[in-house]
């Protein structure tokens, strides 16, 4: 049990049943919820000497804010007293359509044919993210995305990902070009020595393939960014 929930107090005891989060929401609709009671929407219930307003409280209180929820995994949920597997599975079921809907940015399939577009497209797919994950974006001839792949996930500074995982999807969706996407969790995008060798034997990976790599971008956060872009593009660079 965390400090956060140890603390908490028995908050819907204390309302009247005209002001607690379900009446709130037929009466006003769910933009006129604060962010603890949209969370104790979804978690139902609390625990014993925690209802659950306060369980949602003590929620917000460690994440820091509804962003960083996004990218919990079970065991951050299960931290918390009165958020059992069940719940934990639900929760991240619904930050998992909160990060798809953030990606979606309109109905049409995007055109990826430069740094600002791929890093604007991927930075929801990276939001919250505590480890490194590796994604190959296969293009058409057009350059516009025929599928997002994630082919690795590793540790705080490290996520490998070589030719045969990077271009396996790529040939199975007869994708023309690809590009491939990582993010850095400390924000700073700059790559590291490893990135930049690995760039290179995917650049030469794509030339026995025949499939075009088209950029590697790192995502990261503009206030890490020595540039202030929040992303590095390897094309951009010079470097494919």
């Amino acid at each position: 049990m965390t400090n956060a929930a140890a603390n908490g107090t028995s908050r819907l005891k204390e309302l009247a049943a005209t002001d607690r989060p379900q009446e709130r929401l037929q009466r006003l609709g769910a933009g006129a919820l604060s962010d603890v009671e949209l969370l104790a929407m979804l978690l139902r219930s609390g625990t014993r000497g925690h209802d659950v307003l306060s369980l949602a409280g003590a929620l917000l209180r460690e994440a820091g804010s509804l962003r960083a929820l996004i990218g919990w995994r079970e065991n951050d949920f299960r931290r918390l007293k009165g958020i059992g597997r069940v719940k934990a599975l639900q929760l991240m079921t619904v930050m998992e359509v909160a990060r798809r809907v953030l990606a979606q940015e309109s109905g049409e399939v995007p055109v990826l044919n430069d740094g600002v577009k791929v890093a604007g497209y991927m930075r929801p797919f990276c939001a919250g993210l505590d480890v490194e994950k590796f994604w190959v974006l296969c293009l058409n001839r057009k350059n516009r995305l025929m599928k997002r792949v994630e082919v690795s996930s590793g540790s705080a500074t490290q996520a490998l990902a070589g030719p045969r995982e990077v271009f396996r999807e790529a040939l199975l969706e007869g994708a023309v070009a690809i590009i491939c996407v990582h993010n850095h969790p400390s924000g700073d995008p700059i790559p590291s020595a490893q990135d930049i060798h690995a760039t290179r034997v995917l650049r030469e990976g794509a030339r026995v393939v025949g499939v075009e790599l088209l950029d590697h971008v790192i995502v990261g956060e503009a206030g890490s960014d020595p540039a202030g872009q929040g992303w590095y593009s390897f094309k951009a660079a010079g470097l494919i």
